[in-house]
């Protein structure tokens, strides 16, 4: 039966992306009679299968640290928006704006430093901004992929930290048509959503719809009651259509999604300490609060595959319009303030190898441009053009037990900024830049026994400045800041080892993922004071300044996973990252927006394998613990120290099923059961007022929340 599998993922690989497929041949085994154990998968991690920098490869023969997240996992864990689905693995975390804005960071670094592909391109939705998320549907999502680590030789500037790649559905087989219907509840802010499914494959021609819909009112906690302004409201629509034929396969992607969320500015009633609602605003309904954003996002992608020989030669074209708006003003509350309309041009062409004995290599160029275009009254950065490339070569080779893989890239990225003048003073004014970098990477994968690989990698990554960073000026209404920019800055720079050892065998499944990761030139934002120490206000708004030092970030992963009876799971996993500014006071000496150090632990018990009526009946019961931290930007005050806390959570679900089928999942959880009112360290809303009664600062996080989803799969 393995034999199989393994040789159907070999033959589906050469259609579509190798990750994407493998997880299918897994999700259409479980809708089988013949049971497939989850314990028996979790212990065969060298067999999966990720994408390389010379194509597919076995996960044990990456030398860069990856992290596979399966359609399975992903359908059972809850979560409001796809980043906090996938913030539970060990080295990745959330920046959050309430409940509905995440942003991704990967071993303490997020912002523009973590390159995000969806429909195979980079997602380009303005990330610049702290309380801007990533603009993909949850539902869309069928599997991920995580790299971390500097990604620079395939994706250019911008992924210092890594690359997270969302997988959508492989293609179904020829005569093969499913829809699928699901939908969710959670508790504590009333989160409802649903989205509809259908897809099929008709001769070669092959399509795949969906269209998903998601509401929630104002979350709560027990400190800070309903907290106004933390609703939201999403809509997405995608569609595929595409020809799969003998020679390769060409498919269009089509992509809308509308993201209404609430702006929490937490200003409190002085007396009483609570937070501040508008007279006749229900805290459990669904409408707008004031203020608001909008944001829009199309996205369009012609993906093409070609087989050439034995190679493989792809062309991938997209054409993404990012529109996000601010509406503040209770009196007109149908106009903007602040209004960004931004195009972005993507392309990339490459070559990928057959292999000739052991030895694989890849070549090709990509990049992208922009146009960034200012619609509203209010402007905090100016209009820009953007366009950049990158030329890129990779080569691996298979040596016995060795896989050894290398390469190099250039890039070369220019910018264009307009002058803008506003009441007879200049705004902005106008300005070009241009930057390169030369980045590469060499790494190996030893095989030392059958069950215990080795891994070390060197690389090296870029990033050039954004435009906020270089030019902003003006009030961000979703962050409580006056930013602005530093035109100066120069571009970040990144020398980073990673050392790697990975254990199985059929009880026991061992990761252990250390990196030491130097950057040059690090670019942050800090809070300015006057020479008293006072914070200095523009436009009764706090100031913020980009600027830039140099770095030193180390730390790692580890994860055992250990399988002690058949149906029996407890896993433990540790994050941890260490990261300074070099040559600085202990008042500047950490960087802003560490993440704490995290355990996670769970224990799982399959009640249920293969039964007449229920499959993969399970219970499993976790717990994540934050430590203190302590290592914060104190400069002026910029942050303080987080306090730990401890989150219990408890989950269960099963597949019903009819005849041999699947025809219903349903999970249940639990999320925070003690109620425990907490601040994470990357909570943006942990700096808002402080509550004169109780002497607390900021709005807490998402207290207790229980949630129920259901997964109705139909065969046609």
């Amino acid at each position: 039966m393995k034999k199989t599998i393994l040789k159907s993922i070999l033959l589906m690989s050469l259609c579509s992306s190798a990750t994407a497929q493998a997880m299918a041949i897994n999700e259409a085994k479980e809708d089988s009679i013949k049971h497939l154990p989850i314990t028996e998968t979790d212990v065969k991690l060298n067999e999966v299968v990720v994408t390389g920098l010379t194509g597919s490869q076995k996960l044990k023969q990456s030398p860069a640290p990856v992290s596979i997240i399966s359609p399975r996992q992903l359908e059972a864990q809850p979560s409001t928006n796809i980043i906090d689905a996938i913030a539970h693995q060990p080295g990745i975390s959330q920046i959050t704006t309430g409940s509905g804005i995440s942003k991704p960071v990967i071993r303490g670094l997020g912002y523009n430093r973590v390159v995000v592909v969806n429909d195979g391109i980079r997602q380009e939705g303005q990330q610049w901004g702290d309380e801007h998320g990533i603009e993909i549907d949850p539902y869309s999502v069928h599997s991920v992929e995580i790299l971390k680590g500097p990604a620079s030789l395939m994706y250019g500037s911008d992924a210092m930290a890594g690359v997270i790649i969302f997988h959508q559905a492989p293609t179904l087989p020829k005569g093969d048509m499913r829809a699928n219907f699901s939908t969710g509840y959670q508790s504590n802010n009333g989160l409802f959503d649903y989205s509809l499914n259908f897809a099929g494959n008709k001769g070669g021609f092959v399509w795949n719809t969906r269209y998903s819909g998601k509401m929630a009112h104002a979350y709560k906690n027990k400190y800070d009651g309903y907290v106004f302004g933390s609703s939201f409201r999403e809509q997405a629509f995608s569609q595929l259509l595409g020809l799969n034929y003998r020679q390769g396969y060409s498919h269009l992607t089509l992509d809308y999604y509308h993201l209404t969320p609430g702006i929490v500015e937490g200003e409190r009633n002085e007396e009483t300490g609570d937070l501040e609602v508008p007279d006749g605003y229900d805290l459990k309904g669904y409408g707008k609060p004031m203020p608001y954003q909008q944001i829009h996002h199309y996205n369009a992608v012609l993906d093409n595959s070609w087989y050439l020989g034995e190679g493989n030669i792809k062309l991938l074209l997209g054409y993404q319009q990012n529109r996000r708006q601010e509406f503040e003003e209770e009196e007109n509350p149908n106009e903007c303030g602040l209004d960004f309309l931004l195009h972005t041009v993507n392309y990339d062409l490459h070559y990928l190898s057959p292999e000739t004995n052991g030895w694989k290599y890849s070549t090709g160029i990509n990049g992208m441009w922009q146009e960034s275009i200012n619609k509203g009254t209010e402007f905090l950065i100016p209009a820009y053009r953007l366009f950049d490339f990158g030329i890129f070569a990779n080569v691996s080779k298979q040596m016995g037990k060795w896989n050894l893989s290398g390469g190099v890239r250039y890039d070369h990225r220019h910018l264009h900024s307009d002058a803008l003048q506003e009441n007879d003073e200049w705004r902005f004014t106008a300005f070009q830049r241009n930057f390169e970098g030369l980045t590469g990477s060499i790494g190996m994968a030893y095989e030392l026994s059958d069950n215990l690989n080795l891994k070390l990698n060197l690389s090296r990554g870029f990033r050039a400045p954004n435009i906020n960073e270089l030019a902003a000026n003006g009030v961000h209404e979703g962050t409580m800041r006056y930013e602005l920019g530093n035109v100066g800055l120069k571009p970040e720079h990144s020398w980073q080892v990673d050392l790697g050892l990975d254990y199985t065998s059929s009880v026991v499944s061992a990761q252990l993922a250390l990196f030491a990761n130097h950057i040059d030139n690090y670019i942050f934002s800090e809070k300015i004071a006057d020479e008293n120490g006072a914070e200095i206000l523009i436009d009764e708004t706090p100031a913020y300044q980009f600027t830039a030092g140099d770095a030193r970030l180390w730390g790692g992963e580890a994860r055992v996973d250990v399988h002690p009876l058949p149906r029996l799971h407890i896993g433990n996993s540790f994050s941890y990252v260490n990261a300074i500014q070099l040559r600085q006071p202990q008042e500047s000496k950490y960087l802003p927006f560490t993440p704490a150090p995290c355990w996670n632990a769970d224990v799982k018990y399959e009640f249920v394998c293969n039964g007449r009526t229920f499959d993969n009946l399970f219970l499993k019961f976790a717990t994540s613990c934050y430590l203190r931290q302590n290592h914060y930007y104190a400069t002026n005050e910029t942050e303080t120290a987080t306090p730990s806390y401890t989150l219990l959570n408890v989950y269960m679900g099963t597949d019903i099923k009819c005849h041999g089928k699947r025809i219903l999942s349903l999970y249940l959880s639990g999320e925070n059961l003690t109620n425990r009112a907490y601040q994470s360290h990357l909570s943006r809303l942990k700096y808002l007022d402080r509550n004169n009664v109780t002497g607390r600062i900021g709005v807490y996080n998402m207290g207790r929340n229980f949630s129920v989803k259901a997964v109705v799969p139909i065969d046609l």
